[in-house]
């Protein structure tokens, strides 16, 4: 946990003291309001959800992630930080994000566009400076995949509910 405000290199926001702790809030009359703490999870979430719009984009994070998150999102429990790494230092912010982008969507494009949502974000929201966002795209997703995937799940499904009927009737 990071405690912090927003940099003052970012437009309208406070600055951050040299050991990484915020200046507490001062009202006009001189009384200190207290200091602002924002995790490094909650920064890391932001960029998770900054990447929910980017054109080309189909998942976040490599193999094993993307399996324990199919496993979180079948108990309603996303996890918006799959696949996103942050280092929050004093004041600014280094994001590493790994990705699956969607054929045939242009690469470089889908980098780009991830990296500016995240800045954005973290940016806008936080308030901290951001340093560097490392992507690193892992796979490509065709989407006959998908289909022939989805055809498959909803014939096992038939299935189970054929042999729940007959179990039944008996």
């Amino acid at each position: 946990m990071t405690n912090l405000t927003p940099d003052s290199t970012v437009h309208g926001s406070t600055p951050i003291l040299p050991d990484g702790t915020s200046a507490p809030t001062v009202t006009p009359s001189g009384e200190s309001r207290g200091k602002t703490v924002i995790n490094d999870a909650v920064v890391a979430k932001i960029a998770g959800l900054a990447l929910r719009d980017v054109a080309g984009l189909h998942a976040l994070g490599g193999g094993a992630a993307r399996a324990l998150g199919a496993i979180r999102d079948a108990i309603k429990s996303t996890d918006h930080t799959q696949g996103v790494s942050v280092d929050v230092g004093e004041g600014q912010v280094a994001v590493d994000v790994t990705l699956v982008a969607t054929y045939p969507a242009p690469l470089q494009q889908v980098a780009e566009d991830a990296r500016t949502a995240i800045i954005e974000a973290i940016e806008s929201l936080v308030g901290l400076h951001v340093t560097e966002v490392n992507v690193t795209i892992t796979d490509v997703h065709l989407p006959a995949e998908t289909d022939d995937t989805d055809e498959a799940d909803k014939a096992d499904k038939a299935d189970e509910a054929d042999e729940a009927d007959e179990a039944g009737d008996l």
